[in-house]
């Protein structure tokens, strides 16, 4: 894809003369304008202005996205911008997002309006992937700079940028490489020009050279201030996903709607009881519903007392702490079976304030339809009219409050509205089980369920299940009957390579949603060097996305050979490698979790509705939204609300809810954040030839897979 970009000549006087519009800033509250928050993106189809648009969307910041692709698309012209509410002057807009810094034609009327917008209200323009050109304060990449892939480079943020809009990372901004075959990351690497009010934020070594380029910078120009950004991307990149943050921190003065934090939650599912254990020869799991004719014999992986200090001992390291999602059980049937004795349920026990504790039914059994396990895969039973064999409430409501009365018995501190059942069964299943267990949701009701876990990978929206809503969870594909890396390894290698290489070919079945491997991994070496990367980059990458959505593993991973510590050590250190002190990870439990959704959507139906309208007047940001429906807000530090401490501090911002009555809420900025950043005064521009086009990777269009499985 490749856009050509021009510049317009302006003429200041007949631009702000057009908007009908004061010709300079307020001086004073009475007469200060009021300036909506509220985005206006300005997409031509790009990857970069949608992954601007999907970061919006994502912390619930209000945007209106113009589509220059379309023939139906409104005009951008003064009215558009701006007009007059109850006699004063309005911005419509709080930001512009281009998708370079002048996307329309020679002599564009629409160009023309937006420049006079931005002088008038100091209104700043983000360029979402331009050329570096004079016309954006940087020398050509022929003037001893640099055009081409970036793939693999190790970016830094400047002094300037880590003092401005992006301190909330250490300085380290890696730029992906996860293909050899396909471009990902294409830039534009150049140095400002001689005399340009030109800052960089985010620079990289030009190839060959010790010289830096900028990445990401502040231009300043004419009256108007631009983020001038070099280099293409998708809003799946980790280098834009570092990035994203500190952009809408630029462009919004880091006063707007919405809220983004980095999240990072793990359940450990089957604690007290045991795992089944993949068998090497046979390729299936003796015990499991995967063994046809129950073949093989069982061989139950279990944690020790060992592994519990283990597991504290990493926590306690890592500031992080684990949700023990557990199987009363387990307990119960091994001090049967050896004289009352059980070691790891006392240590458990003993230890039980140092975790986090969520019910998963007393014997993990399997509630939705009857299950006819003498065929693989499964199916449901019938009964004689052909209708669903299902699961009885009364057995389900057994499995949540018999494990639920044993885990009170010994003491575990549970929040009894949290559940997640076995396989996440009773939900739905395709292909076998296409509906709920009718009798879950009664069941649920019947126990006090609120919050119940559901599987991303095949119910990821969350939804209303009687009186529960579902939370889905991220498996990570470190497989529950793996205790040891070489099962691990070899469990992977059956599902991931073709039938030719001796694999099971599901590869091959589902080319649509798996890729096989293009070889089968090394036993010794293929979890280090290639299992664990990849799950680390995939779990970093929900983290980098401000998503809450817990990931989740199982007890037999923290056991033996401990195969998950590298996967969450990966996501934890390279996280700490990566931002600053003030913008840890949010390690939420389930229920904070769950809530945290229903308020974000609840939030995105009301701004889709139409039905939110916030502006700021000088240091008030007022917001009006229904009764019932929090409203999120990141603010500067030292905003207050209605005279008290507003939010929580994050990334060197307050961020968090605030309840809404469906009376207006008044929020009072700093001194420090109402005076608008000085920018030069305004002056004509000529002309400016069309610039080269902007080069688009194959990569960078949509998400590179992650091999095998993305």
């Amino acid at each position: 894809m490749k856009r050509t970009i021009r510049t317009t000549a302006l003429t200041v006087g007949a631009l702000i003369g057009a908007l009908g519009l004061p010709a300079g800033p307020a001086q004073a509250d009475t007469t200060a304008p009021r300036v909506d928050l509220r985005v206006l993106v300005v997409s031509d189809g790009g990857p970069a202005t949608d992954a601007i648009a999907a970061e919006l969307d994502a912390a619930g910041t209000p945007y209106t996205k113009v589509d220059l692709t379309r023939s139906d698309r409104p005009a951008i012209d003064p009215g558009f911008l701006a007009d007059t509410v109850d006699g004063r002057p309005r911005a419509r807009f709080q930001a512009v997002v281009l998708p370079n810094d002048n996307p329309f034609a020679a002599g564009s009327s629409e160009m023309t309006a937006l420049t006079a917008y931005e002088k008038t209200y100091a209104i700043p323009q983000v360029d979402a992937y331009t050329y570096a050109r004079p016309q954006v304060g940087l020398q050509v990449p022929t003037s001893g700079g640099y055009s081409g892939s970036v793939d693999g480079t190790r970016a830094q943020v400047t002094a300037a940028g880590r003092s401005g809009p992006f301190g909330y990372l250490d300085g380290a901004v890696p730029f992906e490489d996860n293909s050899p075959t396909v471009g990902e990351s294409y830039a534009y690497l150049s140095a400002p020009v001689a005399g340009a009010d030109f800052t960089p934020y985010v620079q990289a070594t030009v190839p060959g050279t010790t010289r830096q380029g900028s990445l990401v910078g502040e231009y300043r120009h004419d009256g108007r201030r631009e983020l001038v950004v070099t280099f293409v991307y998708n809003q799946y990149q980790q280098q834009f996903r570092l990035l994203a943050r500190g952009i809408v921190e630029w462009m919004t003065g880091g006063v707007h709607l919405g809220a983004s934090r980095n999240y990072f939650a793990v359940h450990v599912d089957d604690v007290f009881a045991a795992d089944d254990r993949w068998d090497t020869q046979l390729n299936c799991t003796p015990g499991d519903v995967d063994c046809a004719g129950g073949a093989g014999t069982p061989h139950p992986i279990r944690m020790t007392p060992a592994d519990v200090d283990y597991a504290t001992a990493w926590q306690n390291s890592h500031g992080f702490t684990l949700d023990l999602v557990y199987n009363g059980a387990g307990s119960v049937d091994q001090r049967e079976d050896d004289n009352g004795a059980d070691p790891l349920s006392d240590k458990l026990i003993a230890d039980r304030d140092q975790f986090r504790w969520v019910n998963h039914t007393y014997s993990h059994a399997f509630l939705g339809c009857e299950q006819n396990v003498t065929v693989v895969p499964w199916t449901c039973q019938t009964n004689a009219d052909g209708s669903t064999k299902w699961v009885s409430r009364a057995t389900i409501d057994y499995e949540i409050a018999t494990n639920r009365a044993w885990g009170q018995s010994v003491g575990l501190p549970l929040q009894t509205e949290e559940l997640v059942t076995g396989e996440h069964s009773g939900l739905r299943i395709l292909p076998q089980q296409p509906q709920d267990n009718p009798n879950l949701a009664p069941s649920l009701a019947d126990d006090g369920v609120k919050w119940l876990a559901s599987d991303n990978s095949r119910d990821p929206e969350q939804r209303q299940v009687g009186p529960a809503t579902t939370l889905s969870r991220y498996p990570m594909n470190v497989f529950y009957n793996a205790g040891r890396t070489a099962e691990q390894v070899d469990e992977y290698n059956w599902l991931y390579s073709s039938r030719a290489q001796g694999g099971s070919g599901v590869c091959e079945d589902n080319p649509a949603t798996t890729t096989c491997l293009p070889a089968p991994l090394n036993t010794a070496t293929g979890y280090s060097d290639y299992i664990v990367p990849l799950e680390t980059r995939i779990a970093l990458g929900h983290v980098l996305s401000n998503d809450p959505k817990p990931h989740f593993i199982h007890q037999s991973n923290l056991a033996e050979d401990r195969i998950a510590y590298p996967v969450l050590n990966g996501v934890l250190d390279g996280y700490d490698a990566l931002f600053a002190a003030d913008t840890p990870v949010v390690n939420l439990r389930m229920k904070d979790i769950g809530t945290e959704l229903q308020r974000r959507a609840a939030w995105k139906s009301a701004v889709q509705a139409g039905r939110i309208t916030a502006y700021r007047i000088g240091d008030t940001v007022t917001v009006q939204s229904p009764g019932g429906t929090a409203v999120p807000a990141t603010l500067p530090s030292g905003s207050t609300y209605v005279g008290n401490a507003f939010g929580t501090a994050y990334a060197g911002a307050l961020s968090g809810w605030t309840a809404s009555s469906g009376t207006a809420l008044t929020f009072t900025l700093p001194a420090s954040a109402t005076a608008a950043p000085a920018v030069p005064a305004a002056t004509a521009t000529a002309t400016a030839a069309p610039a080269p086009d902007t080069e688009v990777p194959t990569g960078v269009t949509e998400q590179v897979p992650y091999t095998p499985d993305s």
